[in-house]
């Protein structure tokens, strides 16, 4: 909205200039959008916000400016004496629920004539363009109290009658009803569109557009003059519908102050009187539905704590009465009812927003809030702790070159026939949707590995062969009761393109992702990880695992939906030929890994493992390698177990682990090479060749004992 510097000084006396005054009106909420040199005067271009109705005039900024600069606030001469006598013409409301109040006076003897130099220049800075002398003082009074008001010649108006009603209701034939309206448009009108008529057709769309048949000419002498409260959301609807847009509309849409209804007639009817002439009858004033402000109490010491600072009372009884609401004080607080033109102020808190942003949103103190965090409970700082758990797998795999992936907790039945998972595994157990988008969509997961198979398919066929993604999400299993059981799970999915490599790496990919499993469990505190040849059948029989825990109690398998084996916490292998053949894209002599892991299994397996912290060694460490042949059929993981069942109870012992698997040449049929390191170190002094060889034999000899191995030579 655009006002003007010169015109609102007549109404507000304040001492700034226009930069100034835009701060100031910016601060409290009436953004100034732009200022303007127009000739000898200053336009402010004003964005008011749509719940501010009553800002959309020179008033209501007016007195805005008022309650900021505490100046007094001056109303526009509107008293005249009107003449005497019976009006002889009758207003009718039909729809009261659409038109509250409608007021009107009769004007005879006008002149119709351009208006006065000062008015047009006026109206011409507020984005308005002069009709006449009449049409001009609607207007003019529109931008300068707000309230839309509209002008009828007289002598149209057959039957001395205005009817306001809807299009349905004066219909006489149910045939839509069409009008001609000011912009020279034909409209065909809709039975819900309320209607100015007179005692035969449509004369106005009520707070939108006046009828052509009722206008006002250079030929017009007698007047009526109309000032009316129409119900928002009916003009809303009805300018919405035919898509017109007009400066009445626009207010209306907001809702105008159904008290300054009167105010508005009378300032125009007095600007009409002392520009055009004319006598001023009486007037004619219908209220139907009456406008009841709400009482809202408020204490002070509510006001203080929602604003977070205090403030004086005497301050905030100055602002609320300067912005014309009604108050009473008491000792703990104001009884406030807002006045007719702020109907946007229904609750205490709109009143405590009302004098902050006049009292100064910039003299509040910023104060960082206190939230502290208080965890109490055990089941708190178990979700605490598993949060935090979460967190650091995602941080380690991010870390090892990893993107995490978001999918749909759904798949399809022909996901769960593809891993070739049996009828008698839980993971068939399956919760059905009950109006799923597709066939394809229409089960929860039971385990994430599906999800990422489908974003290998998707990478491959946009040519991306190098994948390292993870996904961490729940699985739902179906249990007995009416909710699913969910658990949360780690899934990966590795594929390696070691064509493109610039440095040849034989490991093979099941080991490399193998180490990225053992630095996650690492980091997440588990210890005592054992990985066991699997029997999962989407998985490749000579490359794939279980991840067990040793010692895991029997709570951890309890919420395992991986298998009922006692500590497994997950799988990790080559997707298995049958899988990889039912693809819809091939590999290219590659092999797709995968792992998934319950985060419920690592969570009561990490529980009891605290970090521990050991000097630095100050004395060096002695290493003997030994090679040992043994049966084919032992694994090493069960080897490994030996060697530590063995080096265990020797302190000297501070670490072991196998370097070398080999079969072939100088290796008896049915027999392989096993080739491990162990490595001493005292504390407190250096160790001898002596001392290391004695112990060394002794626990070689155990080994083999154990093993049923020889030494290799």
């Amino acid at each position: 909205m655009k006002i003007t510097l010169n015109w609102l000084r007549e109404y507000v006396d304040f001492n700034d200039d226009a930069e100034g005054l835009a701060g100031h009106l910016t601060m409290c909420g009436l953004e100034v959008e732009s200022i303007e040199q127009a000739q000898d005067d200053i336009v402010l271009d004003i964005n008011v916000t749509p719940n501010r109705p009553d800002c959309l005039s020179i008033y209501g900024i007016a007195r805005e400016v008022g309650t900021i600069y505490g100046t007094a606030l001056s109303f526009p001469e509107h008293d005249f004496m009107a003449e005497t006598g019976e009006l002889d013409f009758n207003v009718d409301i039909l729809d009261s629920e659409l038109c509250h109040r409608y007021a009107g006076r009769i004007i005879r003897n006008v002149r119709v004539a351009p208006s006065p130099e000062w008015m047009q220049k006026r109206l011409l800075n507020c984005g308005i363009r002069a009709i006449n002398n009449v049409v001009d003082i609607t207007n003019y009074v529109l931008l300068e109290l707000g309230h839309p008001l509209h002008a009828f010649d007289l002598s149209k108006l057959y039957g001395k009658k205005i009817i306001v009603a809807t299009s349905g209701r004066v219909s006489n034939n149910n045939s839509p009803l069409r009008i001609n309206l000011l912009d020279g448009t034909e409209r065909e009108l809709s039975a819900d569109m309320l209607l100015i008529n007179d005692a035969e057709r449509p004369v106005a769309l009520a707070g939108i557009m006046g009828g052509s048949n009722s206008e006002v000419t250079i030929d017009t002498k007698d007047l009526f003059l109309e000032s009316a409260w129409f119900e928002p959301a009916s003009i809303r609807r009805t300018s919405s519908s035919l898509g017109i847009k007009t400066e009445s509309s626009f207010r209306f849409e907001r809702g105008a102050d159904i008290k300054l209804l009167k105010k508005s007639l009378d300032r125009a009817a007095f600007l009409i009187h002392k520009i055009a002439g004319g006598s001023i009858c009486g007037k004619i004033d219908i209220y139907p539905k009456r406008h009841h402000p709400p009482q809202i109490n408020l204490s002070f010491e509510k006001i203080n704590r929602y604003i977070g600072m205090p403030i004086p009372k005497k301050e905030v009884l100055k602002i609320v009465s300067a912005l014309g609401f009604q108050v009473e004080a008491f000792t703990e607080g104001i009884s406030v009812r807002p006045p007719s033109s702020r109907r946007d102020i229904l609750r205490d808190v709109d009143i405590i927003e009302e004098i902050v942003r006049i009292y100064g949103y910039n003299r509040v103190p910023s104060v960082v809030p206190e939230a502290p965090i208080k965890i109490n409970s055990q089941d708190s700082q178990a979700k605490q702790r598993r949060l935090q758990l979460i967190d650091t797998c995602r941080q380690v795999l991010l870390c090892q070159g990893y993107n995490e992936v978001v999918n749909y907790s759904f798949i399809g039945p022909y996901d769960i026939d593809m891993l070739n998972i049996s009828k008698e595994d839980k993971r068939r157990d399956t919760v059905e949707i009950i109006n799923p988008l597709s066939q394809e969509d229409s089960l929860m997961r039971t385990l994430i590995l599906p999800s990422l198979i489908k974003n290998l398919v998707h990478n491959l066929s946009y040519g991306n062969r190098e994948i390292r993604i993870f996904e961490i999400a729940k699985v739902f299993i179906k249990g007995a009761a009416q909710l699913p059981d969910e658990h949360n799970h780690l899934a990966m999915l590795m594929l390696l393109d070691k064509e493109k490599s610039l440095y040849r790496d034989n490991t093979e990919d099941f080991f490399v992702l193998k180490g990225v499993v053992e630095s996650l469990l690492d980091h997440v505190g588990v210890k005592n990880v054992d990985f066991v040849r699997s029997t999962e059948p989407f998985l490749h029989p000579g490359k794939s695992a279980d991840i067990v825990i040793n010692g895991c109690n029997k709570q951890v398998n309890n919420i395992n939906t991986l298998d009922d084996a006692l500590g497994k916490i997950g799988f990790i292998g080559v997707l298995s030929p049958q899988v990889v053949s039912k693809l819809p894209v091939k590999l290219q002599r590659q092999e797709a890994l995968t792992a998934e892991i319950s985060i419920d299994g690592l969570f009561f397996a990490s529980a009891d493992n605290k970090p521990s912290f050991a000097p630095l060694p100050q004395f060096p460490y002695i290493d003997r390698d030994t090679a040992v042949v043994v049966d084919e059929g032992l694994e090493v993981g069960k080897f490994l177990e030996i060697l530590y069942w063995v080096t265990k109870t020797e302190p000297l012992v501070e670490d072991c682990r196998v370097f070398d698997l080999y079969k072939g040449k100088g290796i008896a049929e049915g027999k392989k090479s096993i080739a491990f390191n162990v490595r001493y170190r005292s504390s407190d002094k250096t160790l001898s060749d002596t001392e290391i060889e004695t112990i060394h034999e002794r626990l070689v000899r155990e080994l083999l004992l154990k093993t049923g191995g020889s030494l290799r030579t």
